[in-house]
């Protein structure tokens, strides 16, 4: 025992040594970089950040083989840029959100066209925040309570009907119209007519829906709007922006997109009151909206009566709203600060891949439905859909593993009809109509890309594969 003793003493007076010669140079450390000047900490980052540089553009093109290089239907573009922004921001190691993402959310929404920019983790979430922040108390009679309803397409991706259910709504279907795959027009009127309080629809693929009529039936209804542009950003309606004409613009910045910062997304407004109910409901529902790493903006941080709470409680942790985590970091604004530069090309050359898409399949259209258009529409193409006619000698399916089994990236219509999606049956819900289209979508609609990494090779790659396709089909 006495041994056990003394070898036990013995080890906390080493521990005791060892951590006293940490905290000294942790001090030593600490003085050290304190007494760094500018200009040296300035002439390392610069070092460092060429070098990165150098690093990035060692980086060598893949080398296209027709029938064994795969052709996604997606992916990121980026070079040096994008590093160095990334590395930059790592060096000041504010993980959170900071000057990038300040810098960000001012320049994307003058690209937008809107007077607010607020940053969050994903498109799903920016869509979460946009309707959550219409159930706020804030908002008095005029919010949205559970039970109300809201117009929604039944072809679309989940998160832009999930944050419907999220809140206690209750969603009315809509079917699509074939071709343009956004909503019909005219079930976009009889809903309305069925007491629903808002809308909310994507513009599918990045195609702009019919705005005239559903502005048109918001306004005759006093209906919220809101546009999810997460693979609509660029496009256009009669030349304004989507994403502008309603209470709410959502978008994505996820890589399948038309620019990315990995994850991540935003919800744009020019209401100065939504702005700041979104930003309580992204950042834990608190009433204070002091940014990151600030105190006090309001001036009256320990001075207010809120709630039940004693007067003077801290405004920093005051909630009026049931919110969430759902900021971003810092060092995706910093990616998303290069990739806006390069967005315009982007959005240039996703178009004109569309258009030699379009023209070259046109040929098929017997057999394939093409992507249609409204006349006011301005498309900002996510891919390119077709639909299998009904009376053609093949399915859906054929075609997809033909393209899947010669490299070609295929995806579907996102859930097809998502009234016949496991997570949706035995939901509350109504619909207009039988959703007849829905169903078609869900059967015979399948996309490929677009995006501004397919090459020239690739896309008549492309072109030959439904050549041969059809044509074996034909015989």
């Amino acid at each position: 025992m006495r041994k056990f003793m003394a070898r036990h003493r013995a080890y906390k007076s080493n521990l005791n040594r060892d951590m006293g010669r940490m905290h000294k140079n942790n001090k030593v450390i600490y003085h050290n970089h304190s007494m760094t000047s500018d200009v040296e900490q300035n002439t390392l980052r610069e070092e460092i950040l060429k070098k990165v540089k150098q690093f990035s553009n060692l980086r060598t093109e893949q080398e296209f083989v027709p029938g064994k290089t795969k052709i996604p239907y997606a992916g990121r573009i980026y070079d040096y840029e994008e590093m160095t922004t990334l590395v930059d921001s790592a060096l000041d190691f504010w993980l959170t959100a900071g000057k990038y993402a300040e810098r960000f959310e001012k320049e994307y929404a003058e690209f937008f066209g809107t007077r607010y920019c607020s940053l969050t983790n994903s498109g799903s979430s920016a869509n979460l925040l946009a309707l959550s922040a219409l159930t706020s108390n804030a908002l008095g009679k005029d919010k949205l309570r559970r039970g109300d309803k809201v117009i929604t397409c039944a072809t679309g991706f989940p998160t832009t009907l999930n944050p419907i259910y999220q809140n206690g709504l209750i969603p009315i279907f809509v079917d699509a119209e074939i071709g343009t795959y956004n909503p019909l027009p005219a079930g976009i009127e009889e809903a309305a007519e069925k007491g629903a309080r808002a809308i909310m629809l994507a513009h599918t693929l990045g195609n702009p829906f019919d705005l005239d009529t559903t502005m048109k039936v918001a306004k005759e209804h006093g209906l919220y709007v809101i546009e999810d542009c997460c693979d609509a950003v660029g496009a256009k309606w009669d030349g304004k922006p989507v994403g502008t004409f309603g209470e709410f613009g959502t978008v994505s910045f996820y890589p399948a997109h038309q620019m990315t910062m990995g994850e991540g997304g935003a919800v744009m407004t020019s209401n100065a009151i939504y702005k700041k109910l979104v930003e309580s409901f992204r950042d834990w529902g608190r009433d204070c909206y002091c940014p990151a790493g600030k105190d006090n903006t309001c001036g009256k941080r320990f001075g207010q009566k809120l709630g039940e709470l004693p007067r003077g409680y801290d405004h920093k942790y005051t909630y009026s709203n049931i919110g969430y985590n759902l900021k971003v970091t810092d060092m995706q604004a910093a990616v998303g600060v290069a990739q806006l530069k390069k967005l315009p090309e982007f959005l240039r050359k996703r178009k004109e891949n569309f258009q030699f898409l379009l023209s070259s399949l046109k040929e098929h259209d017997d057999v394939f439905i093409m992507p249609k258009k409204y006349a006011k529409a301005d498309i900002s193409p996510f891919g390119f859909p077709l639909s299998v006619r009904k009376d053609a000698k093949f399915t859906k399916n054929d075609i997809v593993e033909r393209l899947e089994s010669k490299g070609i990236q295929t995806r579907m219509l996102f859930g097809g009809n998502l009234v016949r999606q496991p997570a949706y049956i035995g939901m509350e819900q109504e619909r207009i109509g039988k959703l007849e289209n829905s169903d078609f979508v869900m059967n015979n609609t399948f996309w490929i890309g677009v995006y501004p990494g397919l090459t020239k090779q690739m896309l008549e790659y492309i072109i030959s594969v439904f050549d041969e396709f059809v044509k074996e089909k034909e015989r």
